[in-house]
């Protein structure tokens, strides 16, 4: 495992749609270690794979309770509101409140290639949305209600 150099808001890769992935390889589970890695030292919730330049569906977070990997994302459904403060790694010292929904379900498959579905609320909903945003090249500072 390697920490990878985190992309800050100048870099145009954060604004860029990242592919689906077709083939989980050795080079996508080291990325996704990688990745893990790099956002622990981070000391985040969160990191999407354009976040390290890498312009792949891939997200990892971990809200306390232990690393959740998706490959291929989708919200499949979305469930009430929540505002919050949010915070990104890509925008150090940045904050602002963010709505977001209150609960989602998420599919998307592990590092096996098996689907999987997760029922986020609270934080771990925050956090879902948030990065796969960041997928699909939107950085929280443009769902900032003006």
């Amino acid at each position: 495992m390697a920490t990878r150099i985190i992309r800050t808001d100048e870099d145009p890769i954060l604004r860029k749609t990242s592919r689906v992935v077709e083939n989980i390889d050795e080079r996508i589970l080291v990325l996704i270690d990688d990745m893990i890695e790099t956002m622990y030292k981070a000391d985040g919730v969160g990191l999407a794979a354009p976040q390290v330049g890498v312009l792949k569906r891939i997200i990892v977070i971990d809200v306390g309770e232990g690393v959740i990997e998706l490959i291929n994302p989708e919200i499949i459904e979305e469930i009430g509101e929540q505002c919050d403060s949010e915070g990104c790694l890509s925008l150090p010292g940045k904050s602002a409140e963010v709505t977001r929904p209150q609960k989602v379900k998420v599919k998307g498959l592990n590092r096996e290639g098996k689907e999987v579905v997760y029922i986020a609320e609270d934080l771990f909903a925050r956090a879902v949305c948030h990065e796969v945003d960041h997928l699909n090249g939107i950085l929280f500072i443009e769902r900032v209600k003006k």
